[in-house]
């Protein structure tokens, strides 16, 4: 299968409340995957329909040729978790609740796995601390080793680096890479910028539906960009495609001639594409 993940249609329903709207995405075997959105556009509960935690009111889903809901049993062995909120075990140890979580994934040197992990999440002169003791960003860590533990093939990732600081952060983020580039597929919930530019692709999300699909490249170029040329005194500006394509056009008009003192882009960020998207409504 060239997919580990197809959505079709998808909605999910709490009453009158529609948190998932029909929407349709695919994610491929070792791509990144970025949702990104504010809280409430509907990432979370995509994320729980994925794992089988939810089911979905109408539409279909298949998560690594599994139905998460009719065969959970059989796609939990391939997917690590790892919730928004960390569900651990508060009055046991770091080492203990990696132990416990890892037990539901018999390892050939389980021992050794949670050591590896420990020292993954950095928190080794922790590894003995019951967990209600750790930080919010510490228990984090721990929520992720536990998601792990097993080498899952699919990883889903709700808001996985919130509290962490930036050293540590990026660390996690060269271990995703890595994971991907050995073949493993992520599926990341987040709302940072910088992280989304370090996804293969994104979904933009609001309200339940998706606003656009595309990789970061390909969402800024939806941007535009801001052109400043001096001639003499006179400066002029202008609101561009971010295409070179469309830099050389405007500017041919001014000849490129000796007066021409400098020319100045502003290219739109991503912040700006992606909020301008979430204000139409995702119209072009």
């Amino acid at each position: 299968m060239a997919e580990a993940v197809t959505v079709e249609g998808l909605e999910k329903r709490y009453g009158r409340v529609e948190a998932l709207r029909g929407i349709s995405l695919s994610v491929k075997r070792g791509e990144i995957f970025g949702l990104l959105g504010a809280n409430g556009a509907g990432k979370t509960t995509l994320i729980r329909i994925l794992v089988g935690l939810a089911r979905p009111t109408a539409g279909s889903v298949s998560v690594l040729g599994f139905d998460p809901n009719r065969e959970a049993a059989a796609l939990r062995r391939q997917v690590g978790f790892m919730p928004q909120s960390p569900a651990l075990y508060l009055d046991l140890s770091t080492r203990a609740n990696v132990a416990f979580f890892g037990a539901a994934h018999p390892h050939e040197n389980s021992g050794r796995r949670v050591e590896e992990i420990i020292d993954f999440v950095a928190l080794r002169e922790r590894a003995h601390d019951p967990v209600h003791t750790l930080s919010g960003g510490m228990k984090q860590r721990v929520s992720l080793g536990c998601a792990l533990f097993h080498k899952p093939a699919l990883l889903l990732l709700d808001e996985p680096t919130a509290g962490v600081d930036p050293p540590l952060r990026e660390i996690f983020w060269k271990h995703f890479r890595d994971l991907a580039a050995s073949g493993a597929t992520i599926v990341v919930s987040t709302h940072q910028l910088d992280e989304a530019l370090a996804c293969d692709r994104l979904a933009v999300m609001r309200d339940g539906a998706v606003l656009a699909c595309d990789s970061p490249a390909g969402l800024l170029r939806r941007g535009r960009t801001t052109v400043r040329v001096k001639c003499g005194d006179a400066i002029e500006e202008a609101r561009i495609e971010s295409t070179p394509e469309a830099l050389a056009a405007h500017l041919k008009h001014a000849g490129l001639s000796p007066e021409v003192a400098s020319v100045e882009l502003v290219a739109d960020t991503l912040e700006t594409i992606v909020l301008d998207l979430v204000r139409r409504g995702g119209a072009p």
